[in-house]
């Protein structure tokens, strides 16, 4: 996957045990194509903060998010507020970041705009 809309396009996997934990170079690499995104809890997770204008521009996201995540079965935790949404991906079966996360995480920005 060379770009973030590749990886946006790419579907999850289930991902278990830590031979499927991703290295720190290989996320690296896939850092550089989430813009926005940061790397949080040492290394462990992934958390970007999406901005709206409103509550009801900011729940259509939680919402068209939730479909997503279902449809993968890679569920992000959230932090819902009137104007953002804090979006927060780590693989708890892998004990740190997979695949998926950079997947969901690249959805996640493509359903922002």
């Amino acid at each position: 996957m060379s770009d973030s809309s590749s990886l946006a396009q790419a579907d999850c996997v289930p991902r278990s045990g830590p031979e499927h934990r991703l290295d720190d170079a290989r996320v690296r690499d896939l850092m550089g194509q989430l813009p926005g995104w940061e790397l949080a809890e040492q290394g462990q997770a992934l958390v970007r903060t999406f901005r709206f204008e409103d509550y009801y521009r900011t729940m259509a996201f939680v919402n068209a998010l939730a479909f997503m995540a279902h449809g993968q079965d890679h569920h992000p935790d959230l932090g819902v507020h009137y104007d953002r949404c804090v979006v927060r991906y780590s693989t708890h079966d892998v004990g740190g970041l997979s695949e998926n996360d950079f997947i969901c995480a690249a959805r996640a920005d493509a359903l922002a705009g």
